[in-house]
């Protein structure tokens, strides 16, 4: 039986930036004109109601996919996992045209592994490549020409935008739907040569969105951040596992949540923090010392419990201070067991600053 081609999902990075089009546009050119893969456009994945036409076609593809994204790895693959489209980490070898501070190139991080996982991932891999680790397009289409080369699956899809966790709520099972894409503003291929699926009827741009994503690769479900929140964006699902449940609820801007999160496993993939939009890390695993707690200055905490005061009180609420929804492993509690933080902290208090 003849191979499929490539799908190549571009999901558009947010706003008009000119320099990000071109990219784009770049990407999508050579690859329906080497005939590499069929190339199809979809909005920015971030801002996508669970509804959308796009993320239905990106649910139809059970197969092998790559996600071009202007977000970071990890934001964009929890992003798509909360849409419905979960799958195993494939490996990329993408050069970055950054260099660490001495110059060498810096390591690929592990997929941490401590948490709940996600709710039956399918198994089929899911490639994500971030447009901000080079200007270059060629990088990229050498990239999904070797993915393609070595994949043992019929299609591969890009996502030039965005990432998930897993859906809100069960949604009924609906029929694949046809290929997607949006209006090119660039020439295409002819047909048969990986040219774009014809666009559909012009849909209204999607509006600008801001909402935690939940890593379940790191995810305890120790539920602190249902307790931190008071705006009732979390809840709980048939599985008595976390999950964000109203998302527009979350208050634009806050990342309050993020910072109690004992396992680093809250992303705001929109965040100018790289930690809290989504940067690798080496995993929930290791110890963060505080050190602005030496010098006085706010711990993460404090500034966490701050956030979520300026919110309520923008929402004729009263502030709560850290009286309410106070992660326990961070407050008083009964004297017990020392785990490895009460001993870490033990060791700085003995330093005597």
């Amino acid at each position: 039986m003849a191979r499929k081609k490539l799908t190549v999902v571009i999901s558009q990075g947010p706003g008009k930036n000119p320099t990000k089009r071109q990219l784009e546009e770049d990407i999508a050119t050579q690859l329906m004109l080497n005939g590499t893969a069929d190339v199809s456009l979809i909005p920015h994945l971030y801002d996508l109601p669970y509804d959308h036409h796009g993320l239905d076609w990106l649910r139809s593809i059970d197969s092998d996919m790559v996600v071009v994204s202007w977000l970071y790895e990890r934001a964009a693959r929890w992003v798509l996992d909360r849409n419905g489209i979960p799958g195993q980490v494939g490996l990329t070898q993408l050069p970055s045209d950054e260099a660490d501070e001495d110059g060498e190139e810096e390591l690929p991080v592990e997929e941490a592994t401590s948490g709940i996982g996600s709710v039956k991932p399918l198994n089929r891999k899911i490639y994500v490549l971030d447009l901000r680790q080079s200007s270059d397009s060629a990088v990229y289409v050498n990239e999904i020409e070797r993915i393609a080369r070595e994949a043992t699956t019929s299609l591969v899809t890009l996502s030039l935008g965005l990432s998930l966790s897993p859906a809100p709520s069960p949604q009924p099972a609906k029929p694949a739907a046809a290929p997607f894409s949006l209006p090119f503003s660039f020439p295409t291929a002819a047909a048969g040569n990986g040219a774009a699926s014809p666009p559909p009827a012009a849909s209204p741009e999607p509006r600008r969105r801001w909402y935690p994503v939940i890593d379940y690769s790191r995810c305890t479900n120790c539920m602190e951040c249902i307790d931190f929140c008071l705006f009732g964006v979390y809840g709980v699902d048939a599985l008595d596992r976390i999950l964000v449940e109203e998302q527009d609820n979350c208050k634009r801007g806050c990342p309050a949540c993020s910072r109690v999160c004992p396992a680093n496993a809250i992303i705001f993939p929109e965040h100018k923090t790289a930690a809290i939009a989504g940067a690798p890390t080496t995993g929930a695993g290791d110890f963060k010392i505080d050190l602005s707690k030496l010098f006085g200055a706010p711990s993460a905490l404090e500034i966490a419990a701050m956030e979520r005061d300026t919110e309520l009180v923008a929402d004729g609420r009263d502030a709560v201070g850290l009286a309410v929804g106070i992660p326990k492993r961070q407050a008083d509690k009964p004297c017990g067991p020392q785990d490895d933080l009460d001993k870490l902290m033990d060791g700085l208090d003995a330093l005597d600053f």
